[in-house]
């Protein structure tokens, strides 16, 4: 009888110790190692006029092979290198194609996959009408007036919405491309942090033809732009670049040796209010910067 509660115990003891027992997961499916540097945006990446651009069936996207990511792939490590950026793009063409001539620009997103290492984007301004912002601003500054109350709805409400489109896009990166570090790179600064030291003059006419009492307003949003894309990339572990803060003194009043963005007249080998070569080889260091 002795024995056979001893056994009874021993087998409890042992059911317990199984019931108890941590299930373990089946393990998931072995992802391929990562190949691909994607580069995804808008014409600060894309890089309008500098040359050697594309003249393929997407040659409409104005995309320099000496843009930013051309000139930061090989330091990547990736073997694998594909650049989709497109001029005028907005957040919706990373799902949508973008009508560009000869032929259109597939949706962004379909260059990610699985084997994704890298991702690059520069996206948000045409969402909120920056190009449009500086006609409006040119056209207010012909006539002696000031744009700051031209836009309908404010700027500063087009970039909060903007944000959640944002953040979708970001959001969905990670999805479609799980492997991937995201890294965003914001706006280069167009116009000087203050007036002239000498003259005291905001801005800089007649190479950039804006009331100079509109400057201040029009560095604003695009600080404002900038942290929105700040605020989005923390909210969706993404990696901020921080072109703005590299480039505070290359900025389109600057002359032509110093500056990065070039200004909206006499512009040799970039588009106007754009990054010219020295404006990308400057983001290609800090994007390198970023991954090393």
């Amino acid at each position: 009888m002795k024995a056979r509660r001893i056994v009874l115990v021993f087998a409890l003891c042992t059911l317990a110790l199984v019931a108890c027992r941590p299930i373990k997961k089946a393990p998931g499916p072995t992802l391929p190692p990562p190949d691909t540097y994607v580069a995804l945006g808008d014409s600060f990446v894309a890089g309008p006029l500098i040359p050697v651009q594309d003249t393929g069936p997407t040659a409409g996207c104005l995309r320099s092979s000496n843009n930013y990511p051309h000139l930061v792939a090989p330091s990547t490590g990736l073997p694998k290198f594909v650049d989709v950026s497109c001029s005028g793009a907005q957040t919706r063409h990373m799902m949508e194609e973008q009508g560009v001539d000869p032929g259109p620009n597939p949706p962004q997103f379909n260059a990610l996959s699985l084997t994704t290492g890298l991702v690059t984007i520069g996206i948000g301004g045409n969402d909120i009408g920056f190009s449009n912002v500086a006609t409006t601003c040119g056209q207010a500054f012909l006539t002696g007036g000031s744009c700051q109350n031209s836009f309908t709805p404010p700027l500063s409400e087009r970039i909060a919405a903007t944000a959640p489109k944002v953040d979708v896009v970001l959001d969905a990166i990670r999805s479609l491309a799980p492997q991937a570090r995201i890294l965003v790179t914001n706006y280069l600064p167009i116009f000087p942090e203050g007036p002239d030291p000498i003259t005291g003059i905001e801005g800089c006419p007649p190479q950039m033809p804006i009331n100079p009492a509109d400057v201040p307003f029009l560095r604003g949003v695009q600080k404002q732009l900038n942290q929105m894309l700040a605020d989005q990339a923390a909210a969706n572990g993404a990696v901020l670049v921080d072109a703005y803060t590299a480039g505070i003194g290359h900025d389109a009043c600057k002359d032509p040796v110093t500056r990065w963005v070039e200004p909206a007249v006499f512009v040799p080998l970039a588009a106007p209010v754009h990054p010219n070569l020295a404006g990308m080889q400057a983001v290609a260091n800090e994007v390198a910067a970023a991954i090393a």
